[in-house]
Order: structure tokens, then C-alpha cells, then sequence
């Protein structure tokens, strides 16, 4: 009996150090490979803007191009829609001084010589003053003023309807978009080629072109409302302050000057 177990444990020595390799040889390839992350890490290569650009394919340059108008006409707006430009208030009391005198032409040519939707509104209607009417023909005065605004109002709402018309117009290129890179996709399922990398592209340029046009459409239309919006309280406050200039014009509204309420 003893004999027979001391062969068994030398028989099981070799097998317990062939293990024993195995298992050093296992555990240092485990320890040289890379990790699956390492390897997802490895295969994601980092992408600028333009080759997110270029991936989106052609329909990305009218995309651009809706961006580059959507910036110069906000730009614009932002300059133009400007309540010290359009209607200063240092005119508006230089005006009410000529009225209160009632000197049409001093005040016209105040209008003439400081050009902007307020005075150009006003000086149309500075025309049509005649002293021998009732109330110095102030219907007439205020339907010149009234057309004229309405001019400026239209030249200015030209310009400001062109970010909604970017604000339509990149959000479906982006629809666009995705529709041809996912006919590209399935061009490439119906030819037999069904790996990832296979439909990648198709799926990149729709998804890029669709995020694309919502970048342009969404900050368009931010500024078409917000610059609408602005330019009708503008408009609005130009037409109070003509109505009031011609009105103490035609004699309707009677304000005491300074000197006067001073000798009073």
C-alpha cells in the first residue's frame, strides 16, 4: 500500500506542474492583451468639424450656406432694428419744438437732413400740410404718414423674413439628407453587404445632415420671432409719436411751450 501511493504522487507531479505552466502561461497572455475597452478606445479615431463636414456629403454646402445668411441678416437686424436708430429721442424733441411753432418747413428740413423710418414717416407727411384746411389738412398728413410707414415697415420686414425662410429651408436639407444616406444604406444591404462598416456611412451622412439643419433651423427662427417682435413695438412706437407731432402741428393738441408757462 505504501508502495502504491508513492508512485501515484509521483505520476500526479508532472501533471500538477504542466497545470501550473498552463495556468502562468494563461494568466501573462490575459495580462499582455488588451482590455476590450482598450481595443473600442483604440478603434475610435476623434473627428473634427470638418470631417463631420465632409461625412454629411453634398448637401451640407446649401446647409452652409443657410448658416452664412442666417449670421450677415442677424447681423443686419441687429443693426438696423434699433430703437436709437430708428426713432431717436433727440429728434422726436427737436420735431415737437418745430411743431409747437408751427414751422412745417424748419421741421422738414430737420427730416430731410437726419434720414431714418421716424423722420422719413414724418416728412411725408409734412407735405401734405396746407394752413387754409381745417386743422391744417391733418387727414391727409396722417394718410402720407400712414403709407410711408407701412414703405418702411415692408423694406425692413424683407429682410427680416429671410431668417424664416432659413429657418425652413435647413431643416428640410437635413430631411433631405436622411433620406439619401439611408437609400445609400440599404443600396449597400440589397448589394449583400450587411457589416457595420458597410452601412456606416450612409447612417453617418443622414444623421449628421440632420443635426446640420436643426443647428441652422433652430437659432433662424429664435431670431426671425425675436426681431418680428422688435420691429413691430418699434413701428408701433413711431406711429404714436407722428400721430402726436401732427396733431400739435394741426392745432388739435394744444401744449404749452417752456417760455410760455414761465411768463403765465
Amino acid at each position: 500500500m505504501k508502495i502504491i501511493r508513492t508512485r501515484s504522487r509521483r505520476s500526479a507531479l508532472p501533471l500538477l506542474a504542466a497545470l501550473s505552466l498552463l495556468g502562468f502561461n494563461a494568466v501573462t497572455a490575459l495580462a499582455q492583451a488588451p482590455s476590450p475597452g482598450a481595443e473600442a478606445k483604440a478603434g475610435v479615431t476623434e473627428k473634427s468639424l470638418l470631417d463631420l463636414y465632409l461625412m454629411g456629403g453634398f448637401l451640407m454646402h446649401p446647409i452652409l450656406l443657410c448658416s452664412i445668411g442666417t449670421i450677415a441678416v442677424g447681423v443686419w437686424c441687429f443693426i438696423q432694428i434699433n430703437p436709437k436708430k430708428m426713432h431717436p429721442k433727440s429728434q422726436a424733441d427737436a420735431l415737437l419744438h418745430f411743431m409747437k411753432e408751427r414751422d412745417p418747413s424748419a421741421a422738414y428740413e430737420f427730416c430731410r437732413s437726419n434720414r431714418n423710418p421716424f423722420t422719413n414717416t414724418l416728412a411725408a407727411g409734412l407735405l401734405k400740410v396746407n394752413f387754409e384746411r381745417d386743422l391744417a389738412n391733418k387727414p391727409s398728413m396722417e394718410q402720407a404718414a400712414a403709407e410711408t410707414l407701412q414703405e418702411e415697415e415692408t423694406r425692413i420686414t424683407l429682410w427680416v423674413n429671410y431668417l424664416n425662410i432659413f429657418a425652413t429651408i435647413a431643416p428640410m436639407l437635413g430631411l433631405l439628407g436622411t433620406v439619401t444616406g439611408m437609400i445609400a444604406s440599404f443600396d449597400q444591404l440589397a448589394a449583400g453587404r450587411s457589416e457595420p462598416q458597410d452601412l456606416a456611412g450612409g447612417i453617418g451622412e443622414a444623421m449628421i445632415t440632420t443635426a446640420g439643419g436643426l443647428f441652422v433651423g433652430i437659432p433662424a427662427m429664435f431670431l426671425y420671432f425675436f426681431y418680428r417682435n422688435k420691429l413691430i413695438a418699434v413701428i408701433g412706437s413711431i406711429q404714436k409719436s407722428v400721430t402726436f407731432l401732427i396733431d400739435v402741428l394741426s392745432g388739435e393738441l394744444k401744449i404749452d411751450s417752456p417760455e410760455t408757462s414761465k411768463e403765465a
